[in-house]
């Protein structure tokens, strides 16, 4: 398992050591001792969800608030998504600024995204099924969004703007100066 950083503070992407011969391949894809070791960060999760998606769909950007904010871990186990992370931390030197990968069945990659963070994903395959392991149980009364298309973010999904499918929550999510986060 190789950690890289990104350009954002506390957010890494994991790239797995995949062996392959003629029956197949095997990794491990996740180790949360290298994981702490690697990055000094807790990789302790404690819920998974699973989310299946058809081409366009573009989910996000969802948060976590104060005691209920989750860290997570996410993948495409099968397709091809754009994922982005957010910081939101008013704090961070890196606060209001995102960054986008490419993660998919091939890669095999992942997203580590520190609790703080906003987080979508936007689908490019015909079809996608993506994971997400959280660090903390999901909690409705703590749920934050942020409008997907914010001008004051400016985030390119990798989609035609005739393409993409919301659902009602996420059409109606407030801007980022409104700080529902």
């Amino acid at each position: 398992m190789k950690i890289k950083s990104t350009p954002l503070k506390d957010c890494y992407i994991i790239e797995p050591t995949i062996f392959e011969d003629e029956r197949g391949y095997f990794f491990e894809k996740f180790n949360e001792q290298k994981f702490e070791e690697l990055t000094g960060m807790n990789g302790h999760f404690v819920q998974d969800n699973i989310s299946k998606s058809s081409y366009g769909v573009l989910r996000g950007l969802h948060l976590q608030k104060g005691e209920h904010s989750q860290a997570k871990l996410v993948s495409c186990l099968d397709g091809k998504v754009w994922d982005v992370a957010v910081d939101l931390r008013e704090n961070s030197p890196t606060f209001g600024q995102w960054f986008g990968i490419e993660l998919t069945d091939e890669n095999k990659l992942q997203l580590y995204i520190p609790r703080g963070f906003g987080h979508g994903f936007s689908v490019l395959s015909d079809t996608a099924v993506f994971a997400y392991k959280c660090d903390n149980f999901y909690n409705k009364e703590s749920e934050g969004s942020v409008k997907y298309n914010d001008p004051d973010l400016n985030i390119d999904w990798k989609v035609k703007k005739e393409d993409v499918v919301l659902s009602e929550k996420d059409q109606n999510a407030p801007g980022f100066k409104e700080k529902n986060f």
